[in-house]
């Protein structure tokens, strides 16, 4: 973070809030139209709130408001007046478009992508370079029942939401999520991308999927994956 006398004194996430224009705020919220239906919390405070929660690790509703309320005195720093109830915060998550999260993301990218490059990989000729990946998150597996399949091991299940994720390997960058249920397997992530000709994606053997592989090759795009055990080829 800057060491400026300009910032002298001001919260890091302070600092990050910095780093997203009022004017892409008021792009977003226009043209989603997101705080019309839902005026008790603006969707900047909608914003400061979850990234509050992400940069303070927290796992959920009641530890993102009581750390709020904890630091109410420094609250200014983040442009908030107090910190919102944890009932407005939830009716937020619910009522309020996850476009308008979607477009200020996209947004900021498109503004600080050329900043962004990952200096490990400086000098590698290839562009385009993605890698694709998927975590699940576990949903209360021990109190509601799971959507995934029983182990055969007899180990747990993953029960919840599986994160599909297409990542630009020079910024570090996710470019494109798509969230499943945890069931859902993880080639069906593939029938979804959108990459440009030239392209080249990494990922693992779990996406198999021959007739995208055909489509690929078809349209330029190339890509490396761990072959499986059981495939059928020969070299031309």
């Amino acid at each position: 973070m800057s060491k400026s006398n300009h910032l002298a004194g001001q919260p890091i996430l302070s600092q990050i809030l910095s780093c997203i224009p009022v004017s892409t705020i008021n792009k977003a919220v226009k043209k989603h139209n997101s705080n019309h239906y839902y005026k008790k919390i603006p969707f900047r405070v909608h914003l400061v709130s979850l990234l509050y929660g992400v940069f303070s690790y927290c796992n959920g509703l009641r530890e993102i408001c009581e750390g709020m309320l904890g630091c109410e005195g420094k609250l200014t720093h983040l442009g908030l007046d107090k910190a919102p109830a944890r009932s407005t915060l939830s009716d937020a998550n619910t009522k309020r478009s996850y476009l308008v999260f979607e477009t200020t993301y996209f947004e900021l990218l498109k503004q600080y992508h050329s900043f962004i490059s990952d200096s490990r990989l400086r000098g590698l000729s290839i562009r385009n370079l993605k890698i694709i990946d998927s975590t699940t998150i576990s949903l209360f597996s021990d109190i509601l029942q799971g959507v995934g399949r029983n182990p055969l091991d007899g180990s747990r299940k993953k029960g919840g939401i599986k994160v599909h994720a297409l990542m630009d390997a020079f910024s570090g960058v996710t470019e494109f999520v798509r969230m499943t249920d945890a069931k859902v397997h993880d080639r069906k992530f593939l029938y979804h991308l959108k990459v440009p000709p030239r392209s080249f994606l990494v990922f693992d053997k779990g996406y198999n999927l021959y007739s995208q592989y055909a489509k690929w090759t078809a349209e330029q795009v190339w890509f490396v994956i761990r072959m499986k055990d059981n495939a059928v080829f020969h070299v031309i």
